[in-house]
């Protein structure tokens, strides 16, 4: 059973406008450091920052106006905790503590994750699928006949039509990890902070490892580690930072997740 979500859901419209600005840090910043909460919806976004980089409104209110609309925007952006900060003077150690588990993912939860892709490339507005055995549930905007021909053993749109989006519902950055991980999902979430961040490198590493293995895997950790899961942090945050770069970025990687 799994549940996906598209990239234009409002949720995953917060990871993405997170993650274009994690981008931005990086583009200034080889090992930027930086976290970023987005709450959007009815015609505005909310975006706070603590952050090491310099960054201005002005280069940030262009990625929300990109990806979200016209809305009304408040950006606060502040200085990184210097505790944080000092953590990774000198050598890039674990960022927080955390709890992580890779899963490796199922028929089902590929199958899925392969027909969410597939609808979005028809219907590219909000929508969310579930797949429960061979139950197929389909909430998609804006659709047409084409959908129901498609999957006609499908329940789609069980309230009727509807158009979704921003003004309809609100989103939140990290608030669907279900989509984007699976089983995989623990206490940390994916998008919107820098590598040295173990919920983004750890949970990266935890995830590939059990697709490699085949079997789950579970990792702790403290803020500060030098070593996890027997390998030095320097490295699974290289690892992380090799997968964020094939999927083309922190905004790309926002859109569907590690599913």
């Amino acid at each position: 059973m799994i549940e996906k979500v598209n990239p234009s859901h409002p949720d995953k419209l917060a990871d993405r406008v997170a993650g274009a600005i994690v981008d931005l840090a990086y583009k200034k910043e080889e090992n930027a450091k930086i976290a970023v909460e987005v709450l959007l919806g009815h015609g505005k976004c909310y975006a706070i920052i603590e952050t090491t980089t310099d960054l201005k409104e002005t280069e940030i209110n262009p990625i929300i106006q990109r990806l979200v609309g016209q809305v009304e925007s408040e950006i606060i952006v502040v200085a990184q905790d210097k505790h944080l900060e000092n953590n990774q003077q000198g050598k890039i150690r674990c960022g927080d503590n955390g709890i992580f588990k890779g899963v490796p993912l199922t028929k089902e939860q590929k199958q899925m994750s392969e027909i969410a892709r597939t609808i979005y490339e028809l219907y590219p507005s909000d929508g969310k699928y579930i797949l429960d055995k061979d139950k197929i549930i389909i909430c998609q905007s804006k659709a047409d006949k084409e959908l129901y021909n498609l999957f006609p053993n499908a329940t789609i749109n069980p309230l009727g039509e509807w158009e979704g989006g921003i003004n309809v519902d609100s989103g939140a950055t990290n608030r669907k990890l279900g989509s984007d991980m699976a089983d995989s999902v623990t206490g940390g979430g994916l998008h919107g902070k820098d590598l040295s961040k173990a919920d983004v490198s750890v949970n990266i590493y935890a995830f590939l490892k059990a697709q490699q293995e085949k079997e789950n895997v579970e990792i702790s950790c403290a803020i500060g580690d030098e070593y996890i899961d027997g390998m030095p942090y320097e490295k699974i945050v290289r690892l992380a930072r090799e997968y964020i770069k094939s999927v083309g970025g922190f905004e790309k990687f926002a859109e569907w997740g590690l599913v």
